[in-house]
This record gives structure tokens, C-alpha cells and sequence, in this order.
């Protein structure tokens, strides 16, 4: 957990209901002084709206530029329609107006993981499929690319100008190199990697 406040007694106040709430907390004074640490632990971030030099939207817009698949929860006393908005649109996961109850923050820090946990797990996903489809011979893939278009055996094999038999033979291949169970399981690790 990551605490970003200009204000040194707002900070601490958060960073001790976060400690006590067992959750490993690092201070900083500014989005700056954040960016700056070089080998800092990822985890979420919660940050002011109003700070100098880099304000926690401008922080939040930098992280989704950079990739950083850190979720940014920004706290604020002066908070409008406009202003909620350009949060999210700079990928901000939660906008809570000061004061706030405890319980509310906690709240919105485990969505917050929960959502980065998913994320998480997606991406793995993802990965792993990108890397068996790589593991497909270029036949196997063409008899794929057939597939996923909702092609029979018979057009693959026509288009392909390879017996229906060796479509077979493939597509049993390239179903046992994905590790589908079913033509429709295979077609969404197919889409998963190239939506």
C-alpha cells in the first residue's frame, strides 16, 4: 500500500488505519517523491487530488501510461462532477470525497485488490494461451484460423486442398496441444489472445 498526501497528518492518519487494518503501508509527501522511489513494492495507491507539482489524477494518468497495473484510489476535499469524471477516464479505480469513513476506504481498497487480482489473473491467462497458440504448427493454425471462422472439416480441407482426413488429424492435434475439451472452449482461447 502506497499513501500519497501533501498533508503530513492526513497521511499519517490514513498509513494508521491501514497499519492496524494489517496491511503494509509506505508514506510519501508528494506523486514525485512516489515516482522517485526506484524499487518500491507495487501494490495500491492511495493518493490526494490536490498536491504541487503532479496532482494524484496527473499521477494516475503517468501509471496508465507506464502500464503500471497498480490500482489508484484518489481521496479529495473538493470534489465536483468534472472533476470525478477526468478521474476515472485516467483509469482511477475509486473517488471518495474527505472526510470519509474508515470503513469506506477499506471498503474500496479491496475492490481495488480484487480488481487487480483479476486483472492479474487474466493476463496470465492470456500469456499462457498466446504461448501454446505460438507452440501450433502453421498448419495447425491454418486449420484454426478455419475454425474459428465456423468452417466444417470439409471447407478447411477444401480451402486448405488437404483431405478432410488431415483436417482431422490436425484439428485433434492442435485441440490436444491447446488443451481445449470442447471446438467452443477452443474458439474462446483462440479470442482471448486475438479478440
Amino acid at each position: 500500500m502506497h499513501v500519497i498526501d501533501d498533508d503530513a497528518a492526513v497521511r499519517d492518519s490514513i498509513a494508521f488505519l491501514l497499519s492496524t487494518a494489517g496491511l503494509c503501508v509506505q508514506t510519501h509527501e508528494s506523486a514525485v517523491a512516489f515516482l522517485a522511489v526506484k524499487d518500491r513494492r507495487p501494490g495500491c495507491i492511495i493518493t490526494d487530488v490536490r498536491m504541487p507539482d503532479m496532482t494524484g489524477i496527473e499521477l494516475a494518468r503517468r501509471l496508465q501510461a507506464d502500464g503500471s497495473g497498480e490500482p489508484v484510489i484518489v481521496i479529495t476535499g473538493h470534489a465536483d462532477m468534472p472533476l470525478a469524471v477526468e478521474a476515472l477516464r485516467a483509469g482511477v479505480v475509486d473517488f471518495i470525497e474527505k472526510p470519509f469513513d474508515d470503513e469506506m476506504l477499506l471498503a474500496s481498497i479491496q475492490r481495488a485488490a480484487d480488481r487487480a487480482g483479476e486483472t492479474a489473473s487474466a493476463e496470465a491467462e492470456r500469456r499462457m494461451l498466446a504461448a501454446r497458440l505460438d507452440a501450433l504448427s502453421g498448419r495447425e493454425r491454418d486449420v484454426l484460423a478455419g475454425l474459428v471462422q465456423g468452417h466444417a472439416n470439409k471447407v478447411i480441407a477444401y480451402d486448405l486442398e488437404i483431405s478432410a482426413r488431415t483436417v482431422e488429424v490436425y484439428r485433434a492435434n492442435l485441440m490436444a496441444k491447446m488443451q481445449a475439451g470442447s471446438l467452443s472452449e477452443l474458439v474462446r482461447m483462440y479470442l482471448t489472445v486475438h479478440p
